[in-house]
């Protein structure tokens, strides 16, 4: 009895075993999805959190991303919630194109626009 279980496990995982294509190809599918900007993103969010400790981040957005010779610039909008108040932050990273170093990141806050009749 206790054999058949140790030959059926056995085999179970000699057949498990032989598919480390598909893992690979899944894991492979995960890292396509995630995109370029996502360290920028993640510093973006970083630096937002230090300037704003007690808002929410509500909303993130990529803005595109522009390359020169140099620099390489990646600008981001998230939308922030503290208490009652919502506003956004428009934030703006030069780095070097082939270090990667950062050379500055901007944090701009912009209000929202509020349509008033008359």
């Amino acid at each position: 009895m206790k054999k058949s279980i140790l030959l059926s496990s056995l085999a179970f995982l000699l057949l498990v075993g032989f598919q480390p294509a598909s893992y690979v190809e899944a894991t492979q599918d995960t890292i396509a999805q995630i995109p370029g900007y996502a360290k920028w993103g993640q510093l973006a969010m970083k630096r937002t959190k230090d300037k704003y400790p007690k808002a929410k981040i509500v909303y993130y957005q990529h803005l595109g991303k522009q390359e020169a010779p140099i620099l390489t610039t990646e600008k981001f909008r998230f939308w922030l919630k503290e208490g009652d108040k919502e506003f956004g932050v428009n934030v703006t990273i030069h780095f070097y194109k082939e270090s990667e170093a950062v050379k500055e990141v901007k944090l701009e806050e912009i209000k929202r626009k509020t349509n008033k009749r008359r």
